[in-house]
């Protein structure tokens, strides 16, 4: 699962979405809780908020796994890599448009991971229904700017495999 910008030492309601979100792709005990993001926005890393919040207001007891240095989407899935390598299914967490651009990150970095990738608990009939829209304009327009830079003619960042700009 993946974390949004926290400014403060609380969880704020993005994150807290999307723990829940997160939980509710679990499947089975085996099932393991994997969150990714680091202190982009404020003092404590995103995954720290989310695994408090999940174990504390949302009683989850099971695995979980915590990646606290990512600044970047590129970089949640670079760093969770290690984690996803013994997964049978892999499920990406987050609103819609995030959670589809790190599905193609992990397409670019690991195909033979991507490949085991199902789909997740982050759309829901009706939950955040005003705040979907934003969301799947400001993910359309990311999307759109990635995909441009990437065909560019001379842009060097399109030749690299260290990720595009975030």
């Amino acid at each position: 699962m993946l974390g949004f910008r926290n400014r403060s030492e609380r969880i704020n309601a993005v994150n807290r979405w999307r723990v829940r979100a997160g939980l509710r792709s679990l499947e089975g005990a085996e099932s393991r809780l994997v969150l990714a993001g680091g202190p982009v926005g404020g003092p404590r890393a995103e995954a720290d908020l989310m695994a408090d919040y999940a174990r504390g207001a949302r009683g989850y007891h099971g695995p979980l796994s915590v990646e606290t240095t990512s600044r970047s989407t590129w970089e949640n899935i670079s760093n969770v890599i290690p984690l996803l390598e013994d997964a049978d299914r892999i499920k990406i967490v987050s609103d819609s448009l995030h959670a589809e651009r790190a599905r193609g990150y992990l397409w670019r970095q690991r195909p033979d991971l991507a490949a085991r990738l199902v789909r997740g608990g982050d759309h829901r009939f009706g939950e955040h229904s005003l705040l979907k829209p934003a969301l799947a304009l400001l993910g359309r327009r990311r999307l759109r700017r990635q995909k441009l830079r990437a065909v560019s003619p001379g842009n060097p960042s399109a030749a690299r495999s260290t990720g595009p700009a975030r």
